[in-house]
């Protein structure tokens, strides 16, 4: 599976795995946003590769395994977000994602309708760098390389590597503009 050679989604260690992490999104998703303290201890069983800095999600969340996402120092997911990880998912530092971001490793073949019914999936891995914020209702596909200090717009579906410091939008999600880091403190002048 991390391979990213066909396999068998159904496989019974990888329902299990799945399993697992969909009882602990359920506990999460069933749990007062004023339970602090519970709220994080289940979101550090369900994602056990985290830094130490401030992971914070709002219900409802999904994922897959867990086990397979990497994020970093103050990550936020707004309320909606599914994170499909079913190979490496890494997130960089300061991410903030709006509600109903779909981030997905998973695919299926696309050229074969009977693999595809069969319940064969492909992976490939998602990485997303540091500052990078992505907007609302946004999907970022299996493959994906997303660079430090990118914003990504709302609806927005990301096929293909986005460079470091842009504006992204649309579907396909293309660059808009690169990112001028003294324009926002100009225009309060």
């Amino acid at each position: 599976m991390l391979a990213g050679e066909l396999y068998q989604s159904f496989d019974p260690i990888l329902l299990e795995q799945r399993q697992r992490a969909k009882q602990l999104c359920f506990q999460l998703n069933q749990t007062s946003p004023l339970e602090v303290e519970t709220r994080m201890s289940i979101v550090k069983q369900l994602i056990p590769h985290h830094s130490n800095g401030l992971i914070w999600v709002e219900s409802p969340f999904h994922v897959d395994y867990g086990i397979h996402l990497r994020v970093g120092d103050n990550f936020y997911a707004n309320h909606g977000c599914t994170i499909l990880d079913c190979n490496t998912i890494t997130i960089g530092n300061n991410c903030l994602l709006a509600p109903s971001v779909c981030i997905s490793a998973a695919t299926h073949p696309v050229d074969d309708p009977t693999a595809r019914a069969s319940g064969a999936e492909l992976t490939a891995p998602i990485t997303i760098g540091d500052n990078v914020w992505i907007g609302a209702n946004a999907t970022i596909c299996p493959g994906v390389t997303i660079g430090n200090n990118v914003v990504i717009g709302a609806g927005a579906v990301v096929t293909k590597d986005i460079v470091d410091d842009v504006v992204v939008g649309g579907v396909p999600a293309k660059v808009l503009r690169k990112i001028d880091k003294n324009r926002e403190t100009n225009s309060k002048k």
